[in-house]
């Protein structure tokens, strides 16, 4: 199975480390980002990683070279000219997967000890295109689910914003973990071009195919998005 770790964004939340910094290098606890995600897909077994570059892709691509790939065989995707979040970046890098194994994609800035291979294994035993990591955490914006966890709209709490692609007699949020294992057939079904998220493949592609939440509130889990939140990070991750 192989994988790809998003790591073009700009870290605009993440300053001032990501003025001379890429976020993938901020460090918890000794090791970067980075290395904690490509050791974690390492863990199971998931060592062919490709990884997206843009802000000060430099020093990601040194920090690679100089650390032989962290123990993982790692190709790199290159945004220098725009990041083209996580749909346009996973299309850029479409020819690197394979095209009968499902695959996974994570934000290089959440930490987890998710049992990623019972994701995988719920995944390849589901009809669905895509299988989503989720948990019961607040947030400001929730994926939105029926009963069965099937996916059917997205909230945005503050600015009240709903999108709705499928009906359901009852809605449950949760919020995402940026975490999904997916299907190689979507790369034939995405018709977006350039620069677009994923959140509005999935919005877009539920209405007729089935994409699934996994919840994993039971484990470890945080969003190292902020400077504060490393600390909290070091905490959590001993």
């Amino acid at each position: 199975m192989k994988a790809m770790i998003f790591s073009a964004g700009l870290g605009t939340r993440f300053k001032p480390w990501t003025d001379s910094h890429p976020k993938a290098l901020a460090v918890v606890n000794g090791k970067s980002l980075l290395q904690r995600n490509i050791e974690y897909l390492a863990s199971f077994n998931i060592k062919d990683i490709i990884i997206n570059v843009h802000h000060f892709p430099d020093q990601i691509t040194d920090t690679i070279k100089k650390n032989k790939g962290f123990g993982s065989n790692i190709t790199i995707s290159d945004e220098h000219d725009e990041v083209l979040e996580t749909g346009g970046g996973l299309m850029k890098a479409k020819d690197f997967f394979d095209e009968k194994e499902a695959f996974v994609l994570m934000n290089v800035d959440i930490l987890t000890d998710l049992n990623l291979g019972r994701m995988i294994k719920r995944h390849n035993s589901s009809n669905g295109l895509a299988t989503l990591a989720v948990t019961k955490r607040k947030t400001t914006r929730y994926f939105l689910f029926d009963e069965l966890e099937t996916l059917c709209g997205w909230k945005n709490i503050i600015t009240r914003e709903q999108k709705i692609s499928k009906e359901a007699p009852k809605f449950f949020k949760k919020a995402f973990s940026g975490i999904h294992v997916i299907s190689p057939e979507i790369f034939s079904l995405i018709k977006l071009k350039g620069k677009f998220s994923m959140v509005d493949v999935y919005l877009k592609l539920c209405k007729t195919y089935t994409i699934n939440g996994f919840d994993h509130s039971i484990s470890k889990f945080i969003d190292v998005g902020k400077p504060e939140s490393v600390a909290l990070a070091e905490e959590i991750f001993a």
